[in-house]
């Protein structure tokens, strides 16, 4: 039986619906032998410049150092019952107007996290931002205002109005870009779902996967991958959440990783305390699929390999 861990744990701190302790414990009763807080959190940022066009889902500033302590007291706690890791799901996103936020361990030094994942769910374009991931008709709207062509008017003129229809290409383009420029500024150990533009296409189609310039897009990010070594994670929380059947990365993407030799972990992107080992049975079934036979952990300031 291949034993349980997962890094990529949210709780109350930032969107996640149970607390530390609460984790700890279904960890505990699950039987993995280690969990790893990942906190949302985009530090230096105050996550509040985004309250006008998503909820606030990231660590409040103010609250930062509150979670690592509570996370430093828990392992002194469960002790010698289950390993537990302080981590952050620390954002990408640069803009001129807010400033920037880089998923580097110099950034996050003062909190003593035990390792990094870097992720990217905002996109940023010349008439603003959004999240990839925010519910399908919030994105569709914006889509349809950042992509879309201005909607032909009877009398000439231009109301401000876009077309309902958007330039799924460029969409697809934008979100790798930021992933490939998060790899080449960015100092962490795990990549956080990486296609994660996949979760609303079944809904809103933005684009088709079999095409060949969306699979260019995902060959450039996977190099871009292995140039950064950093580990990839196999993504279950859209299966646990209903948003999508599948993990990430996707089929295509995982056996480029293979190809290229980038190391891959399993997690869960636990919001909740009975999701944290949801769909690993089908995670681990992709990665062998894929050509893996063990996965790799960043745990104690070394990679932990687990055989599956």
């Amino acid at each position: 039986m291949t034993p349980k861990i997962n890094l990529h744990t949210h709780t109350t701190f930032c969107d996640g619906k149970n607390s530390p302790q609460e984790m700890v414990e279904s960890a505990i009763q699950k039987g993995f032998s280690a969990i790893g807080f990942s906190g949302h959190c985009i530090h230096p940022l105050n996550p509040d410049f985004y309250t006008n066009v998503d909820n606030l889902w990231h660590i409040p500033s103010a609250n930062i150092n509150a979670y690592a302590t509570e996370i430093h007291r828990l392992k002194e706690e469960y002790a010698g019952k289950i390993e537990i890791l302080l981590g952050f799901e620390a954002e990408y996103f640069e803009s001129e107007k807010y400033g920037s936020a880089i998923p580097s361990k110099k950034n996050y030094i003062e909190f003593k996290p035990d390792y990094l994942i870097g992720a990217v769910h905002f996109v940023n374009t010349p008439k603003g931002f959004y999240t990839v991931d925010n519910k399908a008709e919030i994105l569709k709207e914006n889509l349809i205002n950042y992509y879309g062509n201005p909607a032909p008017q009877t009398n000439g003129l231009f109301d401000g109005k876009q077309d309902e229809n958007f330039d799924g290409k460029q969409v697809v383009h934008d979100y790798f870009e930021a992933e490939r420029e998060m790899l080449k500024k960015g100092n962490f150990d795990i990549i956080a779902h990486p296609d994660l533009i996949r979760i609303r296409n079944a809904a809103l189609n933005i684009f088709d996967e079999n095409e060949n310039w969306y699979k260019e897009e995902v060959i450039a990010t996977a190099d871009s991958i292995a140039k950064a070594r950093v580990i990839t994670e196999i993504n279950t929380g859209a299966i646990a959440r209903g948003t999508m059947d599948d993990t990430y990365p996707s089929e295509y993407f995982l056996g480029l990783l293979f190809e290229r030799e980038v190391p891959v972990c399993i997690n869960s992107d636990a919001h909740t305390a009975q999701n944290l080992d949801a769909a690993f049975d089908r995670a681990i079934t992709n990665a062998k699929k894929a050509g893996y036979k063990e996965l790799i952990y960043p745990i104690g300031g070394k990679t932990v390999s687990v055989k599956i």
